[in-house]
């Protein structure tokens, strides 16, 4: 079991920056495998970047390539979501998950895939 707590969202002016982080207590979170999700009002969870448990395997959304940058830091047991050049479309409620992972080198896509979540941040972009 793990708890997941994320921080770090709010309002930004088109162009802006904010660094989302995601908390987590419970079992070893080296064990972990994690991702940050979005969702906006009427739209599906959609995942934005996930990232393996070494933190060497990397997914990002065609939709935030080159701006948002995930990371993690086991030491601290918290994962990082570095959101720049935030756009109005990036407007929704972040979500972190987890899962537990046998391989070290695997990140995982779909919301499914994904047994714990956090409460949500809301990030809102405006122009």
């Amino acid at each position: 079991q793990v708890q997941l707590v994320e921080s770090g969202g709010g309002l930004v002016q088109t162009g802006g920056s904010l660094r989302l982080s995601c908390a987590a207590s419970g079992r070893p979170f080296s064990s972990y495998a994690m991702g940050w999700f979005r969702q906006a009002p009427g739209k599906e969870r959609d995942l934005v970047a996930a990232i393996s448990r070494s933190g060497n395997s990397l997914y990002y959304a065609d939709s935030v390539k080159g701006r948002f940058t995930i990371s993690r830091d086991n030491a601290k047991n918290t994962v990082y979501l570095q959101m720049n050049s935030l756009k109005p479309e990036d407007t929704a409620v972040y979500y972190c998950a987890a899962r537990s992972s046998y391989s070290a080198t695997t990140y995982y896509s779909g919301s499914g895939d994904y047994s714990y979540w956090g409460q949500g941040t809301q990030v809102t972009a405006s122009s």
